[in-house]
């Protein structure tokens, strides 16, 4: 079977970000189906035009069933909403455009957000009168309602319509979290499968220490609160600030943020203004990077602002921290906090609380052996419950069902 996934921000094995549809790519070549990825020709992460990705030129994402295409796409993709819009459409077009130009395709599968994506995904599977798998990542536009991102009327009408269109009009409509499921199937989706977010568990090695990596950025010896991910407007990195504020007499406990995003930089000014010596921001590392620099950290952070539709999200980092054995302080509320607490891999707090997260911290310093209890029964509930092979043979399965009806 041919599937064609368009997917602006998909990721590669060997790049930085989110690499969910990457690992599923190649486990779905190795079930015997092909899978063509129409991609940005923008680090949807940074912004930033990759050399590596030449507009319409093919990649070969390790795997001869799985072929990469890099559309072209506007750069301007974080200067601002107008520019990160005309990116969205920019991309849309063009990723429909080069679809139509692919041959003997047996399924269509879009994803949001960006939800523009998933227009150009319905309409090149309608035009071919093939199935339409559509994915929901996030609830957009429901996150940038809430976070204030998306303010005019108009446009959130427009886009609310455009949302409950798609559901309409999928023939399966793909969650990552069962918090999804109540929203996407009042707003019309029909049939509805839970893929859920996780890890391919077989990458990580949660004995390891990370000594390179500690060896590499001067950390032997220190207690490694880490925070890898996007850093952005969602993100609140600000109270992970405010709590290694309040840890600066802490000699031997040390933050450290790994990641990009457009909130970075201002990030950065104002560790600088609170002359913060305990935290150190890291750039982005591919995947194949992540299970050392995981292994360096003694705790891993998961946060979000304190909105209340955010508790409906299963972040992929939860799942990355828990299958490197590491326990978790989770500053988030709602169906991963039930998933950590089930677990019993980590230490939940109130979202925007700074103080409750300098405690948890200092918790795990001050009793380290129940960091290593957590972070061993997280390893195996994850190996458990969210291994990446599992769900791909699931996402498998809803394909081929799908192809035959």
């Amino acid at each position: 079977m041919h599937i064609l996934l368009i997917h602006q921000a998909f990721t590669e094995i060997d790049q930085p970000g989110g690499t969910r549809h990457a690992e599923f790519a190649r486990h779905l070549a190795s079930l015997g189906h092909k899978v063509t990825v129409i991609a940005s020709s923008i680090s949807y992460l940074t912004g930033n035009i990759d050399q590596k990705r030449i507009p319409e030129g093919n990649a070969n994402e390790g795997n001869s069933k799985v072929n990469v295409i890099h559309a072209y796409t506007y750069p301007a993709l974080h200067r601002s909403f107008v520019h990160r819009t005309i990116s969205f459409l920019s991309f849309m077009v063009t990723s429909f455009l080069i679809g139509l130009r692919i041959d003997n395709i047996d399924l269509v599968w879009g994803t949001s957000p960006p939800i523009f994506q998933g227009l150009a995904a319905w309409a090149l599977a309608s035009y071919r009168r093939i199935p339409f798998l559509f994915e929901v990542r996030d609830l957009w536009p429901a996150f940038a309602i809430a976070v204030g991102v998306l303010r005019n009327p108009v446009l959130i009408r427009a886009s609310e319509w455009l949302e409950r269109f798609l559901y309409r009009k999928a023939d399966v409509l793909i969650v990552n979290s069962p918090g999804y499921i109540d929203h996407v199937q009042a707003r019309g989706a029909d049939r509805v499968e839970l893929i859920p977010n996780g890890t391919e568990v077989s990458m990580f090695t949660p004995l390891s220490r990370g000594d390179d990596f500690r060896l590499k950025h001067s950390l032997a010896g220190k207690f490694i609160a880490l925070y890898a991910g996007a850093h952005g407007m969602s993100n609140d990195l600000g109270v992970i600030l405010e709590a290694a504020a309040s840890l600066q007499d802490w000699d031997d406990i040390i933050f450290i943020l790994i990641g990009d995003g457009k909130e970075k930089p201002a990030l950065i000014s104002r560790a600088e203004d609170m002359q913060l010596k305990n935290l150190k921001f890291l750039p982005p590392i591919p995947k194949t990077e992540m299970p050392e620099a995981l292994a360096a950290a003694d705790a891993c952070i998961a946060i979000l602002k304190p909105i209340p539709l955010y508790g409906t999200v299963y972040p992929n980092k939860v799942f990355d921290y828990m299958a490197a054995g590491r326990p978790v302080i989770l500053a988030m509320e709602g169906v991963i906090r039930q998933v950590l607490e089930t677990a019993q891999a980590g230490i939940p707090v109130p979202p925007g609380d700074p103080r409750s997260l300098a405690e948890a911290i200092t918790t795990l310093v001050n009793n380290p052996g129940s960091g290593v209890v957590m972070g061993k029964m997280g390893h195996e509930y994850v190996k458990t419950h969210f291994d990446r092979p599992a769900q791909a043979e699931k996402l498998a399965q809803v394909i081929e069902n799908l192809t035959k009806r």
